[in-house]
């Protein structure tokens, strides 16, 4: 789901960056329905985080704030200090005291994308607190969904409207609570992960359906507002309003169900090389590709528009971003700096060095092709053997068995 999810949020900030000012209701049509990427983020955290840690104890809380710690929040600091020097030549800042309060409230408020990591570092704090609860309400989870729904709805009506205090309001993107639905139906998810699984899979036309039918509910009220008729149900392109609510959770659904599809066994070998570089750079993606659209703006490729239509300009811009951002993600994870800028670990091995293990054999500073530990009853693999060697051996294999099968059936 991570490349699916990652797809929505570049669609989102190429619209923001590049439709013209003469497309807004269409534009805005669009990004009512594509802000759906920031809640399934919020879902697909919470649920790994759950499926990772179903039984966190107060004695490993210690171990699990640490690792919190250096996979979201020293990135956050690191790119937060990447974008304030990166736009240092466009901020006009008057002095150093300017600057450092710039940079303070930039990391108060996250620079633009990054306050996704605000947010679920906030629920990391009350995540022991999550998953003890659901422990003790085992068998009463559907009633923790229902809450939670009535939560996000009634969240949804104070926010859109204003009804908040003026600092809520001020807050209100980088608060935990605005996204309750998604964060406490991802954990309740990743409970019940077989079955929900089964279920959506069971029923991928009837979600299919619901969820098309929820974004038109959508589109409609958003359509209705944008000519006059009624502000009644809500207004303008914001996430924040009850109408999205039920295209958000289809929507996520639907990205389970395309997930499911591109990891169907039979695929071919580009297909899941692709998959894997989506999944592994994801994260790497979500917080350079800012880089990439900044520089697009400052090399004028907004001007495109008066050649290009919008939409087709904003697909030109995610494809660029992610030509960029991927290659300088593998890049950044074969660095030591791999942990802080994007939050995994080093990749060690080369190519190379795995196909070599693949082949009986382990890289090693003493010996380049040292013989991989033999298990019990197997041979020792024989050092001089190199690795074109063993593949000549195999696709050799692979031709005799047909030929043998045949005078196998013939005898028989």
């Amino acid at each position: 789901m991570r490349p699916v999810k990652q797809a929505g949020v570049l669609s989102t900030h190429s619209i923001l960056y590049f439709a013209p000012a003469a497309a807004s209701v269409s534009a805005g049509a669009a990004l009512l329905l594509l802000h759906v990427s920031r809640e399934g983020f919020f879902f697909v955290s919470a649920c790994m985080l759950m499926y990772a840690y179903p039984n966190l104890s107060w004695d490993g809380l210690r171990r699990f704030y640490w690792r919190r710690f250096v996979s979201v929040g020293v990135p956050y600091l690191c790119w937060t200090l990447i974008y304030f020097f990166f736009l240092m030549p466009t901020a006009h800042y008057r002095g150093i005291a300017s600057a450092l309060r710039g940079l303070a409230r930039m990391a108060e408020t996250g620079y633009y994308q990054l306050y996704f990591l605000i947010v679920i570092m906030e629920f990391y704090l009350v995540f022991p607190l999550v998953a003890l609860s659901l422990r003790r309400t085992r068998g009463h989870h559907g009633l923790v969904v229902a809450a939670a729904v009535l939560a996000q709805a009634a969240i949804s009506v104070l926010t859109h409207w204003r009804l908040l205090p003026p600092l809520m309001f001020q807050y209100q993107m980088q608060d935990v609570l605005s996204y309750v639905l998604y964060l406490v139906g991802g954990c309740v998810v990743a409970c019940h992960l077989e079955q929900v699984d089964a279920w959506v899979r069971r029923h991928a036309r009837l979600i299919l359906m619901l969820t098309a039918v929820a974004a038109l509910a959508a589109e409609g009220v958003y359509f209705l507002a944008q000519y006059g008729v009624t502000t009644a149900l809500g207004s303008g392109n914001d996430a924040f309003q009850p109408s999205v609510i039920p295209f958000n959770a289809g929507a996520i659904a639907c990205g389970y169900l395309a997930g499911v599809a591109l990891v169907r066994p039979g695929r071919s070998r580009f297909v899941r090389a692709c998959v894997r570089s989506g999944s592994e750079n994801a994260y790497g993606v979500y917080l350079s590709h800012m880089l990439v659209i900044t520089a697009l703006v400052w090399l004028g490729w907004g001007r495109l528009n008066s050649v290009i239509p919008w939409p087709l300009l904003c697909l030109l811009t995610v494809g660029v971003i992610v030509a960029c951002c991927v290659p300088f993600t593998a890049l950044l994870a074969r660095t030591p700096l791999a942990v802080p800028l994007t939050g995994r670990r080093r990749v060690a091995r080369s190519g190379l060095a795995r196909r070599i293990r693949r082949c009986g054999y382990q890289h090693s500073p003493l010996h380049p092709l040292t013989p991989a530990p033999a298990e019990t009853g197997t041979a020792q693999p024989d050092l001089q053997r190199p690795p074109a060697l063993c593949r000549q051996r195999r696709v050799h294999r692979r031709s005799l068995r047909r030929p043998l099968r045949a005078l196998s059936d013939a005898r028989r």
